[in-house]
């Protein structure tokens, strides 16, 4: 069984909905980081001060064509304000082995 980490940034007060939107879609757990980050074209407040966005970074580790699945399933509902791609895991442990079941699971569904 092959894996992928499915990285998902979005805006803080969205994260929630994305979240939901990804176990709908069939994601398990998620690890979620803090970050402040800043568009390409700098926004500034009243004192001139640069305004940095709070964002959430979503880290699911998910079988690659669930992984596929969930991403087009953020496409199709937050494309607008969420930024998410999928990097392959050539190595992995320490996945609880209910995790990868359910994975053997949902795969065999599809097929």
């Amino acid at each position: 069984m092959r894996f992928s980490v499915l990285i998902c940034i979005a805006p803080q007060e969205r994260e929630t909905a994305v979240i939901e939107t990804c176990r709908q879609a069939g994601a398990g757990g998620v690890t979620i980081l803090e970050g402040k980050g800043m568009g390409l074209q700098e926004k500034k407040t009243f004192l001139g001060l640069t305004f940095e966005a709070m964002e959430s970074f979503l880290v699911f580790v998910l079988e690659r064509s669930l992984a596929t699945h969930v991403l087009k399933a953020i496409k199709k509902g937050h494309q607008d304000h969420t930024i998410a791609f999928i990097i392959p895991i050539e190595h992995l442990t320490g996945i609880d082995l209910n995790q990868v079941d359910r994975f053997v699971d949902q795969v065999k569904e599809e097929i």
